[in-house]
């Protein structure tokens, strides 16, 4: 009996070391930088949330060949400056999703300063690599207001995390104000398509109005969430081909700025 209870133990110690299979890990990283207002940030909190505990959310994890995904909600502003709000989580019901949702919702912190979207890749692909989960699929979906201005270049930081397997989606906040006028760029959906996303069928969704975000993660997240759904046409941008455009615009506009403001 001692020989066979050892037997049965030495053929569970691979399980044990084996992560959890799930249908997508899923990095939720979101810009909390100086820009975005108070109140922006719990609109963008709730958007999430909302979006968490919606029929659309839940039916699209139950669909999946496993009927579960990882998630993660991570606030991120410049280079080393990322907060977990929701540690790696598995989803597979309606109540944990709104467990999740309940967590984002509750939370308010002030804002960072700069903006560090490789940070945020680097970071999160980090992250996603000793989770304890092993994803059929694994996602980045980082929404921001503004281009890189802190840290290692974004295309460096796209390249390195797309290399390691993962795809990168996003959601450019182009909604309008006085920090937008200064700090903004008018062609944000652009540089995210040129600049930030990548991996197979990464795609972008822009937010012109903080009314349109709930929707918006809603319909984001459906998407990275249930491979069999067809592409959404409304606002998604499929990544192009290579074209001409200023990746480090971001890093000129703080130079600019920094000066005029005498920033350090």
């Amino acid at each position: 009996m001692r020989y066979l209870i050892l037997s049965l133990w030495l053929t569970l110690i691979p399980s044990l070391s084996q992560a959890y299979e799930v249908d997508v890990e899923l990095v939720l990283a979101v810009d909390v930088s100086r820009s975005m207002s108070p109140a922006e940030l719990e609109l963008q909190r709730r958007g999430y949330a909302e979006a968490l505990g919606s029929a659309e959310v839940i039916k699209a994890i139950e669909s999946g060949l496993l009927g579960r995904i990882a998630i993660t909600y991570v606030e991120w502003a410049g280079a080393g400056r990322q907060r977990v709000i929701v540690p790696w989580t598995e989803i597979s019901t309606a109540a944990q999703a709104q467990a999740v949702a309940d967590l984002i919702s509750a939370y308010f912190d002030e804002s960072l300063r700069r903006t560090s979207i490789s940070g945020a890749l680097r970071y999160a692909a980090d992250s996603i690599e000793t989770n304890g989960f092993e994803g059929l699929r694994r996602v980045i979906d980082i929404s921001g207001d503004g281009a890189n201005n802190s840290g290692i270049p974004v295309q460096a930081a796209r390249d390195e995390v797309t290399a390691r397997g993962i795809t990168i989606n996003g959601s450019p906040l182009m909604t309008t104000d006085a920090m937008s006028e200064m700090w903004g760029i008018p062609d944000l959906d652009v540089y995210y398509t040129r600049c930030v996303i990548g991996g197979p069928g990464a795609f972008v969704v822009p937010v012109l109005s903080w009314d349109d975000f709930p929707a918006a993660v809603k319909r984001k997240m459906v998407l990275e969430i249930a491979s069999d759904m067809p592409p959404v046409r409304a606002r998604v941008i499929r990544a192009q081909a290579n074209a001409p455009y200023d990746c480090m615009v971001g890093e000129k506009l703080w130079e600019r700025n920094r000066h005029i403001w005498a920033l350090p």
